[in-house]
C-alpha cells in the first residue's frame, strides 16, 4: 500500500493502522517547519458571518427598511467613524472590547472582502478561500503552500491547528500540522506509570530514531513518531501556563489560551488556527437580543478576542501576533421570512494585533436595491458586490507580516497598495 504523508496526516490512525501497528498517540501528531518571533493566528469564523450585524451602516435608511426586525437601533450602535466614502459606521453593541482595541489604533476592517461570482456553498466557499483559487478549489491551502516554501527540516511545531480537523487552508505537500486542542491532553499515552510508562517513552523514542534504509514506509513513519515524541515536553510546558487574565471558558477562550501560552512558552510556531462556529444564521438570528443566537457569538468573540489582547499586551507580546478574521461567506443584506439572513457573498474580515495599523479600508455598500446601476451589490441587489479580493489579503500578511513570497504562494500578484493594514 502506497501511504503519502498527506493520506497520512489526513486519515490519522485508520490511514497509518492499515499498514502498521502504530501507538494511539501518532494519530494526531506530524511534521512542520520553522521558528519565528511572529505569529499569525488565522480566525475561523465558520458558517458565513453577517457582517452588516457586525460592521453597520447606521445612517443608511435602507439598512433599516431592508432589515425591518434585525437591523440593530442606531442608538445602541458602537460608532467607530466613517469609511473613505463617508459613510458613518459602527460596531454591534456587544463588541466594546473590540471597539477599544480599535480606537487604540489595533484592528482594521476591511470591508466588501470576497471574490468574483461567490460560491453560496459552505464546502465550496470554504474550499476556494482555502486555496486562495476560485476557478479550482482543489489542492493545498494556501498557509500550506507557505509553510512548503520554509523547506523540509524545519520545527515540528511550525503550525499548531486547535481544531479536531486539520483544515484545508493549512494541507501542504511536505508539512504535516498537529491538532492540539487542549496542550494538557497532548501526552504519550500508556497503560502503565512511574518508572514503567518512562521506559516504554524510552523504548519508543529509540525505536522511532530507528530510520531503515529501503523501507520508505517504515522511515516516514519513524520520522513522523520522533517529531511527535520531540514535541510532547515542549507541549506540555504550555499546559502549565498561567495567563495574566481570565479567558472565557468556552471554545475559543480554550484555543486563545493556547495560542498565549504557546508564545509565552517560546514554541515558535507560526501559524495558529481557530475557530468559532455558529455562524450560518438563516433563522431566528436575534441579532441585539439578550441571550439571542447572535448576541451570543459577538459576545463570544469580543470577550476571547479581548482576553487574548490583554493577556498578550501584559506580556509584551502583542507586538508578535497577528490575527486574521474571516468567513466562507457574508449574508443578504435583506432578512428572510424567518428571522435570518441566507447565504450571501462579500463581507467584511478584520485584523487584530500590535503590528496592525488599523481603521476602516474599503468602502461600505450603498444598500438600495432599486437602483439598478449600483456598482456595489450585485445578485439583484441583495449581496454585497466585493471591492476588494481576498487573495490581496492574504498577500498582504505573506509579504509584511510572514516575509514569505506572496506571488509564489498564492500563484499570482494580488498585492494591493491601499492595503497598509500590515
Amino acid at each position: 500500500m502506497k501511504l503519502s504523508r498527506r493520506a497520512f496526516m489526513q486519515g490519522g490512525v485508520a490511514a497509518f493502522t492499515y499498514s502498521f501497528a502504530a501507538p494511539s498517540f501518532l494519530c494526531r501528531l506530524a511534521e512542520a517547519q520553522g521558528q519565528t518571533s511572529r505569529s499569525l493566528v488565522v480566525l475561523d469564523l465558520t458558517g458565513g458571518n453577517d457582517s452588516l450585524s457586525m460592521l453597520i451602516p447606521y445612517n443608511d435608511s435602507y439598512y433599516y427598511s431592508r432589515r425591518p426586525t434585525l437591523a440593530v437601533p442606531a442608538g445602541n450602535v458602537l460608532q467607530i467613524g466613517s469609511d473613505a466614502s463617508g459613510v458613518q459606521l459602527g460596531l454591534h453593541p456587544r463588541l466594546t472590547g473590540i471597539k477599544d482595541i480599535f480606537n487604540q489604533g489595533r484592528l482594521a476592517f476591511i470591508q466588501r472582502t470576497g471574490y468574483e461570482n461567490s460560491s453560496r456553498s459552505h464546502f465550496m466557499g470554504t474550499d476556494i478561500w482555502s486555496t486562495a483559487n476560485p476557478a479550482n478549489a482543489q489542492g493545498n491551502g494556501w498557509l500550506g503552500r507557505y509553510l512548503d516554501s520554509l523547506g523540509a527540516s524545519q520545527d515540528p511545531l511550525v503550525a499548531w491547528n486547535t481544531f479536531q480537523q486539520t483544515p484545508h487552508s493549512l494541507q501542504a505537500n511536505t508539512v504535516g500540522v498537529p491538532s492540539i486542542s487542549d496542550p494538557a491532553r497532548y501526552a504519550f499515552n500508556s497503560p502503565n506509570t512511574g518508572s514503567d510508562a518512562a521506559l516504554e517513552r524510552t523504548t519508543t523514542q529509540n525505536i522511532a530514531s530507528h530510520i531503515p534504509v529501503g523501507q520508505p514506509h517504515v522511515a516516514f513513519v519513524c520520522g513522523v513518531a520522533g517529531d511527535a515524541m520531540a514535541t510532547l515536553d515542549r507541549v506540555a510546558t504550555v499546559a502549565t501556563y498561567s495567563p495574566t487574565v481570565s479567558y472565557p471558558t468556552n471554545g475559543l477562550g480554550s484555543a486563545l489560551k493556547a495560542v498565549a501560552g504557546a508564545m509565552n512558552k517560546g514554541i515558535g510556531t507560526k501559524v495558529f488556527w481557530v475557530q468559532l462556529g455558529g455562524f450560518d444564521t438563516h433563522s431566528n438570528q436575534q441579532v441585539v437580543q439578550n441571550n439571542g443566537a447572535y448576541m451570543n457569538l459577538m459576545a463570544a468573540l469580543n470577550d476571547g478576542l479581548l482576553a487574548f489582547y490583554n493577556d498578550l499586551s501584559n506580556q509584551g507580546l502583542l507586538s508578535q501576533a497577528l490575527i486574521l478574521q474571516f468567513s466562507e461567506f457574508g449574508r443578504r443584506v435583506s432578512e428572510n421570512g424567518s428571522g435570518g439572513t441566507d447565504h450571501g457573498a462579500a463581507s467584511t474580515l478584520f485584523v487584530l494585533g500590535g503590528g496592525v495599523r488599523g481603521g476602516v479600508y474599503g468602502t461600505a455598500a450603498n444598500l438600495n436595491m432599486s437602483d439598478s446601476a449600483n456598482p456595489t451589490l450585485e445578485n439583484n441587489g441583495n449581496d454585497l458586490k466585493f471591492e476588494t479580493d481576498f487573495r490581496s489579503v492574504y498577500a498582504r500578511v505573506i509579504d509584511n507580516w510572514l516575509g514569505g513570497d506572496s506571488v509564489a504562494a498564492l500563484g499570482a500578484d494580488y498585492r494591493k497598495s491601499s492595503l497598509t493594514f500590515v
